[in-house]
């Protein structure tokens, strides 16, 4: 089988339509190279090398922008697309073929113990600036959508969106959660709130026209 850094390398060119070359890769994309220095601190970390490690990651944090905590389990075919302000977690556990862009957080809750950070499935793909937060599980092959935050468990093979982060597809088909099929929207709901006193008003005014308009005709 090959290593790591070899298939970490393949999936950042068939993932990448802007990636020209294999050199390319190698050379300029810094989401490679900061997987490349997690594979090597990660190596001292579990060979009882933590501080060596945590000063490689120290060094891949300040050269690259992206923070992995080198006793972070990450499986092969990783990629981080463009990758400023990434961080992974030290409890985090990612499966194989798993793909990050920018600014996304795999981070814990501050309230948590032990295992405080996620568990991310094979084949899952989490979308620029979005945040994963304490020890949830991601399935296989689900999407978590740019900006959205989730703070719970989500099944394999779902589509998750917004803050606080909720299904909406799963297996291929809209999702709709029998217990909150309608979210709450601030906005719509004060417009609607100004409509409906916009209409009394309209028809107090209907009805004061009408009372001076009978006055005159007596």
């Amino acid at each position: 089988m090959p290593s790591y850094k070899k298939l970490d390398l393949q999936a950042a060119f068939d993932r990448d339509p802007a990636a020209k070359n294999k050199l390319m890769i190698r050379l300029t994309y810094t989401g490679y190279k900061a997987i490349c220095a997690y594979r090597r601190a990660h190596w001292y970390y579990t060979h009882n090398l933590k501080y060596t490690a945590l000063f490689v990651s120290y060094i891949a944090k300040r050269r690259f922008g992206i923070d992995i905590h080198p006793a972070a389990q990450i499986g092969h075919g990783f990629f981080i697309d463009h990758g400023i302000g990434t961080v992974i977690g030290e409890t985090t556990i990612i499966g194989d073929n798993v793909t990050l862009y920018q600014q996304v957080t795999l981070g814990g809750t501050g309230k948590d113990v032990g295992k405080r950070h996620p568990t991310i499935g094979n084949n899952v793909m989490i979308s620029a600036g979005a945040k994963i937060l304490g020890p949830v599980t991601v399935g296989d092959h689900s999407k978590i959508g740019a900006g959205s935050v989730l703070l719970k468990d989500v099944p394999p093979y779902s589509t998750v969106v917004g803050v606080p982060g909720r299904i909406v597809r799963m297996n291929g088909e809209k999702y709709v959660d029998e217990l909150d099929q309608k979210l709450p929207d601030p906005i719509i709901d004060e417009l609607n709130k100004q409509t409906n006193k916009i209409k009394e008003l309209e028809e107090k005014i209907k009805e004061l026209e009408k009372k001076i308009g009978d006055k005159d005709d007596a």
